[in-house]
Formats: C-alpha cells, sequence, structure tokens
C-alpha cells in the first residue's frame, strides 16, 4: 500500500572461497589446483561467479567443481608469494 513495509530485495555477492588449509581466496591469487590437471591457475570473477584458469593451459573450471564434499572448502592450495 504505502510501500515501507515491503522486504528490500538483497544485493547478491560471490561466495567466499577457502582453501583447504581455510586461508581466504580472492580474485588474483594464483593457487595450485588439485583437480583436472590445472596446476596453477589464477582466479578470476565473472559476474558473481569464480572459475580457476590454468596458467599453463589457459583452461577455465568453475569454482563450483573445486568444492570439497567433506570440508565445502576448495581442492586449492593458495600459492605463497
Amino acid at each position: 500500500m504505502f510501500g515501507f513495509l515491503k522486504k528490500k530485495p538483497k544485493e547478491k555477492a560471490p561466495p567466499q572461497l577457502m582453501d583447504l588449509n581455510d586461508q581466504p581466496l580472492n580474485e588474483g591469487d594464483v593457487v595450485l589446483s588439485l583437480r583436472y590437471d590445472l596446476s596453477k591457475c589464477k582466479i578470476e570473477l565473472e559476474g558473481l561467479q569464480y572459475f580457476y584458469v590454468s596458467l599453463e593451459s589457459g583452461k577455465r573450471v568453475s569454482y563450483i567443481k573445486m568444492i570439497d564434499a567433506i570440508t565445502g572448502n576448495q581442492k586449492v592450495r593458495k600459492v605463497k608469494k
């Protein structure tokens, strides 16, 4: 009626990713993939979805395919700079 009782839609944000050692992952980080023979990858954000892009082959894999079923973390290890 007046509009002040309506719920405001929440703005969506990309999910927070964690590696196997519980370190937070962000866009631009370099990680070592433990799946799909990607080896070293760079994390890219496209819209609200993260992708792992192999630095060697250029292959792209969605973050959804890298989720560990037991911990819920990503099957990657963050590479120290």
